[in-house]
């Protein structure tokens, strides 16, 4: 039987190079791999940001990116991002060009917000604040 060996998301954004830059930025990402087609269009590129892996292309190939004119008609990823603070996380993402969805706040079953990157994509900012079972976080999500 076949093992899986990783599992990260891929996100497809119009202009990697500058996706690339905002993830260095905002998360302290570092890309450790980075390739283009013979358009010069990244086809894939790996960022790295503590524990975390994702990879980032650009649009094309039949992959859309969650551009602002159909940001609204459907979100194809939301990445959940454990932080061990969220405040700090959301502040870098702000200044490096992130917008607030919903703010950095408790939420009574965790302490975190939401938060969408210059590309569309949305990033759920969640740090630990207590230890719950399940059924008290289903209590107090509603």
């Amino acid at each position: 039987m076949s093992e899986i060996t990783a599992l990260y998301p891929r996100l497809v954004v119009e202009g990697a190079d500058a996706a690339l830059d905002f993830y260095a930025r905002a998360l302290g990402g570092t890309v450790t791999e980075r390739y283009t087609g013979p358009d010069g269009r990244v086809v894939h590129a790996m960022v790295e940001a503590g524990p975390a892996r994702f990879a980032v292309k650009d649009a094309g190939d039949g992959d859309p990116a969650p551009t602002s004119e159909n940001v609204d008609n459907g979100i194809p990823v939301i990445m959940s991002l454990d932080v061990s603070d969220a405040d700090a996380v959301a502040e870098r993402m702000l200044g490096a060009g992130a917008t607030v969805i919903f703010p950095i706040a408790d939420r009574g079953y965790s302490y975190g917000g939401r938060l969408r990157d210059p590309f569309g994509h949305q990033w759920l900012i969640a740090q630990h604040s207590e230890d719950l079972t399940p059924e008290q976080i289903q209590e107090r999500v509603g």
